[in-house]
């Protein structure tokens, strides 16, 4: 049985949503709507997902940096409340 990480698969999940549209140019765009500022264009469909998900990864490590809420995707949810903010 393959073995996935939480990082992983919400990545998974959350690309699963995403909307990828051709262009006029012919070139495309792709975005995950739940998440601002989460868009990618390329000119090939295979090189939009890529850049998709390199741009989609990076939100995501800012976002857990950052402390922003990230949205739940199939039940994965990446927010924690920071160690600071408990107190003893």
């Amino acid at each position: 049985m393959k073995s996935q990480y939480i990082l992983s698969r919400y990545i998974s999940r959350a690309l699963s949503t995403a909307l990828i549209q051709q262009l006029e140019d012919s070139s495309y765009v792709g975005r995950v709507p739940s998440c601002p500022g989460v868009i990618a264009f390329a000119p090939t469909m295979r090189a939009c997902k890529h850049e998709l998900h390199s741009v989609f990864e990076e939100w995501v490590l800012l976002g857990l940096k950052m402390g922003h809420l990230l949205p739940i995707f199939a039940g994965i949810d990446l927010n924690y409340e920071p160690l600071d903010a408990v107190q003893a």
